[in-house]
């Protein structure tokens, strides 16, 4: 068993980063396997898009519910809970014999993947004061880019050997194992508190715990009445796409813009989503560095998010480049600041809400981020076969900056009871 030491927190990120790949390894399976899904269950085009946006459709509602659930159930049991749904569902897509059993399986991925988020950023809000909590929250975050990179030679391989059906039984198998030592070593951070001095450092944040407990209809009252709520939603909802548009698209733009065969794609290709994973660490570690230096955590966060809002915007070059070569370096440094923003925008949240309703508020600010997502895609789709990759690169330049103005609106608040007020009254 992990001993209770002051270490112990970063032992808790290590399980989430563990739980972050096998999240996007069961999500990235049914991707690679696609061409061999359709050929065997005889779906057309038009199903397999179906059956993905039935996933993202179900993905993105899930997370006004799994928020507050993460709240209700707390951190330990609501990951069991999760997982274990996640992991059973994924596990059956591999005995899928239709199209609609295909599509039920995916969407009940898609109704549990969001428990991993929500849970992550309730962990790191009981654990982590907030000089920490960037880079822990920057570590389970490259769990994503890590699981994405996994997922292809670890999913080809077992297909190959085994057929296609194997990859989602071993890769929901995974998720089962990880519930044990979850189960078995985690603890909450007041049992903790209790058998020692380990989080005597860790404050409550930028709000009192000791808050009275309001009726189901007053606490979503407050939320959804909540200015800053509503300007991280739609900060999400405008920059999120630009990690989409990189999961997605990017390969098959290198394959048709720049005539790079799939093989020399799949050699440079994970370059960038390298410099994505190094975007998670750096920039969580950058906006902690600030707090350490004394600025207050809100203020931190917005420094690197401005930095960040600076270099999105180098991906209009991408609709100039003359070569390949340059297309994957400018991309690399465009995915490297979108990702040091995501990790800084998530770690905001955490600073702004008290840690018995961060995931709740985490789960509706993600809805913006789905949202960002389908539209997007749909809207990627029509500019690509209408005109080129040229107008969504020149696109993707004005999002961050339009985001930055919005969150710049954004005020600490910290309060020391709700008395019944419909907001939360500021600084």
């Amino acid at each position: 068993m992990i001993p209770i030491t002051r270490n112990y927190r970063w032992w808790v990120v290590a399980l989430l980063f563990a739980a972050t790949i096998i999240n996007y390894v069961d999500r990235q399976t049914f991707s690679i396997l696609a061409k061999e899904i359709q050929t065997a269950l005889h779906i057309s085009d038009l199903g397999y898009s179906g059956v993905v946006q039935l996933f993202l459709i179900s993905y993105t509602l899930a997370y006004l519910v799994t928020g507050r659930v993460t709240d209700y159930l707390g951190t330990k049991i609501g990951m069991v809970v999760f997982i274990i749904w996640w992991s059973i569902a994924e596990a059956l897509t591999g005995i899928s014999r239709s199209v609609s059993t295909l599509g039920f399986y995916r969407l009940m991925v898609g109704l549990g993947e969001p428990g991993n988020w929500t849970v992550q950023a309730k962990a790191i809000a009981e654990w982590f004061p907030p000089r920490d909590r960037g880079l822990a929250y920057g570590i389970c975050t490259a769990g994503a880019t890590a699981g994405a990179t996994l997922a292809v030679p670890m999913v080809a391989f077992l297909a190959a050997s085994h057929g296609w059906r194997a990859p989602f039984i071993v890769t929901g198998l995974l998720g089962l194992l990880w519930v044990v030592p979850w189960a078995v070593w985690y603890k909450s951070p007041n049992i903790v508190q209790e058998t020692g001095d380990v989080v005597r450092d860790l404050p409550a944040g930028l709000f009192r715990e000791s808050l009275p407990q309001e009726s189901e209809w007053q606490r979503w009252k407050i939320l959804l009445g909540d200015l800053n709520t509503w300007l991280l939603t739609l900060a999400r909802f405008l920059t999120d796409p630009v990690w989409y548009f990189f999961l997605f698209w990017f390969p098959k733009y290198l394959l048709s813009v720049h005539s790079m065969s799939l093989i020399r794609v799949g050699e440079l290709a994970w370059v960038v989503y390298f410099a994505a994973g190094m975007g998670t660490i750096i920039g969580g570690w950058a906006s902690g560095f600030l707090v350490k230096r004394g600025l207050q955590p809100v203020s931190a966060r917005k420094r690197i998010m401005l930095i960040s809002a600076l270099i999105v915007p180098s991906s209009a070059l991408l609709a100039f480049v003359p070569t390949a070569n340059w297309a994957l370096l400018i991309s690399s440094l465009v995915v490297f600041a979108q990702l040091a923003w995501q990790v800084t925008l998530g770690t905001l949240i955490i600073d702004l809400y008290p840690q018995r309703i961060v995931a709740t508020v985490f789960g509706i600010i993600a809805t913006g981020s789905g949202l960002g997502g389908i539209l997007s895609t749909n809207a990627i789709g029509h500019l690509v076969t209408q005109f080129s990759y040229r107008p969504v690169f020149v696109m993707m330049a004005f999002l961050h900056p339009c985001a930055l103005f919005l969150l710049w609106k954004i005020r600490a608040p910290i309060p020391v009871s709700l008395r019944g007020t419909d907001r939360f009254p500021a600084r």
